[in-house]
């Protein structure tokens, strides 16, 4: 399944103006539990809080999910912000998650995140490797606790 969403402000439809270059969002299901959410175009400050909210409606219920931001041409410094809320939120309800980031995005990472607190990868395929690797490192500590 595949749902696309183009501008999703809260103003009239009347006072959007069409820019071709504005972010797009779709998600849908990778492989098992993976949900990935896709973002294309361009993301601002114009446009990051509704990020931030795309993701916070998105069912995340069992699912892993993999934010693939390699499809932004354009990315503003607010999305830094809005990244580091998506991650307090999926530690929160204890939803894996893993980025995708494009040549904009580690741009912008390398600035703003160069501890790499984020968990960063280049592709889908890489990112199911690191939510796969995490769900077993998590099993083992749970084995070893016992």
């Amino acid at each position: 399944m595949t749902v696309t969403g183009a501008d999703r402000s809260e103003r009239p439809a009347a006072l959007r103006s069409y820019n071709p270059r504005a972010a797009r969002f779709t998600i849908q299901r990778a492989e098992g539990d993976v949900g990935v959410i896709a973002v294309g175009g361009e993301l601002d400050a114009s446009n990051a809080g509704q990020l931030a909210s795309y993701v916070a409606q998105c069912p995340t219920g069992g699912l892993r999910l993999i934010l693939d931001l390699s499809g932004l041409e354009f990315v503003g410094t607010e999305a830094f912000s809005v990244l580091n809320t998506i991650n307090t939120r999926c530690a929160r309800s204890r939803t894996q998650w893993a980025l995708v980031a494009g040549d904009a995005v580690s741009r912008l990472l390398r600035v703003c995140d160069p501890q790499t607190t984020l968990p960063i990868t280049h592709s889908v395929p890489a990112a199911i490797a690191l939510l796969d690797g995490e769900a077993n490192r998590l099993g083992q500590l749970v084995a070893q606790l016992r």
